[in-house]
């Protein structure tokens, strides 16, 4: 049992927990909690070990699928010290970054993707992703990240998600030239020249693309953009938060394949 906050792994897992340039060059990440541990177990992610607090973790949390793996135990006083969430769920988890590739991104014959450029907060992305995880949303493609896919925030907002809906990083460049290799229609969100979502047909393969809220796209997603999109602002604001625009215009694909479906 590791009782010392002085503990070479447990400042290294602080690290990771704090500093995005950590995660990119150990290729780890850190996952705080019984149901996003289970949710990154079941998708197959590789686990390089998991610290528990046996004075917080319910007994039969062993059936869940942690037995057989690396399992260090540690104190109270060390867990509060590692727990991001500062609550009292008795498990955090060190976990290897998988090798997601765009090129190697298995899609089905009529994708529905999510692309997000320079998405600033964890928060936003994470919250996106939940909305494509109860979308059945075929990827989520962040495109010049100024946020990190395994920041903690992102991880919690997502509750999860993160595991379950595919999702990497990319060059904006290499995306457009990914989805015009692949047909996938492109359609970028903002208030210029746009049509309302609504008369927008989803049905094809395709990618709704999203900027941030405070500059919009930029102008090669804009010129590779085979329609533009607004969502119909009728008070004084002219824009939503990103995760909001995002959750409409994906349930309006649903809708729309939903409703051809019969």
């Amino acid at each position: 049992m590791l009782s010392s906050l002085q503990n070479k792994r447990i400042k290294d897992l602080l690290l990771l927990q704090q500093k995005s340039s950590r995660r990119r060059q150990q290729e780890l990440f850190v996952v705080e909690g019984r149901r996003e541990l289970q949710q990154c177990i079941d998708a197959g992610y590789e686990i390089d070990n998991i610290y528990l607090c046996p004075d917080l973790l319910p007994a039969d949390s062993v059936a869940l699928g942690w037995s057989g793996r690396a399992v260090t135990e540690v104190t109270r006083a060390v867990y509060e010290r590692i727990a991001y969430r500062g609550s009292t769920e008795g498990v955090v988890a060190v976990v290897r970054q998988p090798r997601l590739r765009l090129d190697k991104l298995s899609l089905p014959p009529r994708p529905l993707i999510i692309v997000l450029e320079s998405v600033e907060k964890p928060g936003n992305l994470g919250a996106v992703l939940r909305s494509a995880d109860a979308a059945g949303v075929d990827a989520v493609i962040v495109c010049d990240p100024l946020c990190d896919i395994y920041n903690p925030n992102t991880i919690r907002a997502s509750l999860g998600a993160v595991f379950t809906v595919p999702c990497l990083s990319c060059p904006s460049e290499v995306c457009i030239s990914f989805l015009k290799r692949h047909d996938i229609r492109i359609l970028t969100a903002q208030l210029q020249d746009s049509e309302p979502y609504y008369d927008t047909d989803m049905l094809s393969p395709t990618a709704i693309v999203m900027g941030t809220e405070s500059t919009g796209l930029t102008d090669a997603w804009r010129r590779a953009a085979d329609a533009h999109i607004r969502i119909p602002m009728l008070g004084n604001l002219d824009s939503l938060n990103v995760s909001v625009s995002a959750a409409i215009l994906i349930y309006e694909a649903v809708r729309q394949r939903l409703m051809q479906e019969g």
